[in-house]
């Protein structure tokens, strides 16, 4: 089945997602038995974390890059980021549907993380950083962003050792439809944002 932007965000809603194979680039489409989130109520910052965001070692900003983020995700041996999901992901950024949170440091994107925003849903894909901790600060300024703007909630698809410090936690996909369900019922707005 051939992606498109219109096919991705009805993918969305029905929690659905697609991601390319490593070796083909054929992309497949996936609904897992169990979906990490992070309750956005409830997250978790490690002390030494937010003594690092206190220090503000990085300008944090929204949207600036929105392709360089993506290109970073994929620049890995084992990737599910092919090239044409790039390029439906950000025609899905010019249509308002992803977003992205990006750490700078003197004039360099350092980290960063991106998604897929559909009312008070926030769908994270993927994360990167260059420099340690970088990805860690835009997932909580990505938090806190949706947390003021009303969002819902905040998935992750899985809960690995990146998020399971932030308090991710792991849901049946029955329990995860319903809450997005609400989610979509919710008109939250994403606005850009500087740190």
């Amino acid at each position: 089945m051939e992606i498109s932007p219109e096919l991705v965000i009805a993918a969305y809603r029905q929690g659905i997602f697609p991601m390319a194979d490593s070796r083909t680039g054929t992309v497949g489409w996936y609904r897992p038995q169990e979906r990490g989130i992070l309750p956005l109520d409830e997250i978790h910052v490690p002390k030494s974390l937010a003594q690092l965001i206190r220090s503000r070692p990085f300008e944090i900003v929204s949207d600036r890059d929105l392709p360089g983020v993506i290109e970073a995700c994929a620049r890995r041996d084992d990737t599910w980021i092919s090239n044409e999901i790039q390029e439906v992901y950000i025609e899905l950024h010019r249509r308002k549907f992803v977003h992205s949170v990006e750490a700078w440091r003197e004039g360099e994107l350092v980290g960063g993380l991106y998604g897929v925003h559909i009312h008070g849903a926030f769908m994270a894909e993927s994360m990167f950083h260059r420099v340690t901790d970088a990805g860690k600060i835009c997932v909580v300024a990505l938090a806190e962003h949706l947390r003021a703007r009303g969002f819902s909630i905040l998935d992750i698809q899985e809960v690995t050792q990146a998020t399971r410090p932030f308090g991710g936690i792991t849901l049946p996909h029955d329990t995860y439809l319903e809450k997005l369900e609400q989610a979509l019922e919710i008109n939250s707005s994403w606005e850009p944002f500087l740190h």
